[in-house]
């Protein structure tokens, strides 16, 4: 992996090394699995999904060094996603709705003040979830947003059509040059671009929640629909774990330790606090996160319908970079980069994730899902390439002596693509002809 060489005056960002191809070799036996990852590549036998697909986890521990969690599938050859598609067939949903009532009358405000926090950007699953307890549940939503990288255009024109239909926001924006630093380290050190997003994404509602007194926050479907615990799919509310530590002591971001990112970098705890959980003691014990997918049955594309009908919602101009979809995830250009990664780092791409959602929903078939995987998953974000990497570029002239700490400073096709070999774990990938290809 990329390394930092950490001398009595230095912390140095080192350039990949040369990478030894004899572990990339097509016939060798028992190739090396990085992260964690299950050395059998099982495929579940419904959808496209394999056992590589990583699945959601608490930021602030995850490092190079430790285990990735990933989807289970069992002896049956089907993943957890596809079973907990299944078991929704047989949810009581007006049962389900009820209690969704029940819970809305509990925290509604007959004053009009806020009485509920809905997270997002604008997208189409955000943007439901606003609509649908605004105007089919009388509640009075307040929206929170942790402003992206770099909006792309239709994103941000969504953005606004979601505040144009009836909603206030609170959007942070966190400082660019910080949050470029640490989206810049954090490729480095795990190859991960989105990661301090994430975390800033993850953060900040509670925080504002905690800060304003309301007590009550609304995602929309539970992880557990794409591969988390199935056991999480039984209640209706997120895991405070997510959010939240005991202390500050031994948080990672960016892969870093707070104290290197303050010490080396010169990141203050203004600069960190975005990206930083909350302390326990700092949630009350009123706060209450639940998922609007535990009352009503999740279905994306129906989002998408409902969002465009109701709000105005539109689709990209072209398809995503990666996949053939227009309608999720539209917001970020960083996006496509993102992507990319994932399939460097666990061969599977977005148009994995896409069809294997579709296929659940019984949208496309199996053979059409595959198909689309050939066609889409793994294709090279060139679109934004030019200034996703003048983002990443940590320069003298806006870092200073920062940018020091960086043997190579400049970010190019170049330096990503040897950037991306370091990551490429040997069970999923082989060389050949001077090609990289996919084991199985």
């Amino acid at each position: 992996m990329v390394d930092c060489h950490v001398g009595k005056n230095m912390f140095l960002i080192k350039k990949p090394k040369k990478i030894d191809l004899k572990i990339y070799n097509r016939g060798v036996n028992s190739p090396q699995n990085f992260y964690g990852l299950p050395k059998k590549i099982l495929f579940c036998k419904q959808c496209t999904y394999t056992n590589q697909k990583p699945n959601s986890e608490q930021e602030y521990k995850h490092n190079i060094n430790k285990k990735k969690p990933t989807l289970k599938i069992q002896a049956d050859e089907i993943c957890s996603a596809c079973k907990i598609q299944e078991k929704k067939k047989n949810i009581d949903w007006d049962k389900r709705k009820k209690l969704l009532e029940k819970l809305c009358d509990k925290y509604r405000k007959k004053n009009g003040e806020f009485d509920c926090i809905v997270p997002g950007s604008g997208g189409k699953d955000s943007f439901y979830a606003a609509l649908k307890l605004k105007e089919e549940y009388g509640m009075n939503p307040l929206t929170v947003t942790a402003s992206p990288h770099l909006y792309t255009d239709w994103g941000r024109k969504n953005f606004y059509s979601w505040l144009g239909s009836g909603f206030s926001n609170y959007l942070f924006t966190p400082n660019i040059k910080v949050q470029r630093l640490l989206t810049r380290l954090s490729l480095e050190k795990l190859l991960h671009p989105f990661q301090p997003f994430i975390m800033g994404q993850m953060y900040f509602p509670p925080k504002i929640a905690s800060q304003l007194g309301i007590n009550l926050i609304f995602y929309g479907e539970n992880p557990s629909e794409y591969g988390n615990k199935s056991s999480e799919n039984e209640v209706p509310t997120k895991n405070i774990n997510y959010f939240t530590t005991k202390n500050h002591k031994n948080i990672f971001i960016s892969g870093l330790k707070i104290s290197d990112l303050e010490k080396k970098f010169k990141l203050s705890k203004n600069d960190l606090y975005p990206y930083l959980p909350l302390k326990r003691k700092e949630i009350g014990k009123k706060l209450n996160v639940q998922y609007l997918g535990f009352y009503i049955p999740w279905h994306p594309q129906e989002c998408y319908y409902y969002a465009s009908q109701k709000g105005g919602f539109e689709v990209s101009p072209e398809r995503n970079v990666g996949t053939y979809s227009k309608y999720a995830s539209l917001d970020d250009k960083m996006d496509d980069l993102h992507w990319y990664t994932t399939f460097i780092k666990f061969g599977i791409g977005r148009a994995t994730y896409d069809s294997s959602q579709e296929i659940r929903n019984k949208e496309i078939t199996k053979e059409e899902g595959l198909n689309l995987v050939k066609k889409y998953d793994g294709e090279y974000p060139a679109r934004f390439e030019k200034e996703i990497f003048e983002y990443l570029t940590i320069s003298q002239d806006d870092y200073g002596d920062i940018s020091k700490l960086f043997e190579k400073n400049k970010m190019d096709r170049n330096y990503f693509n040897s950037l991306c070999d370091q990551f490429r774990s040997p069970h999923i990938w082989y060389k050949e002809n001077n090609k990289w290809k996919i084991r199985k």
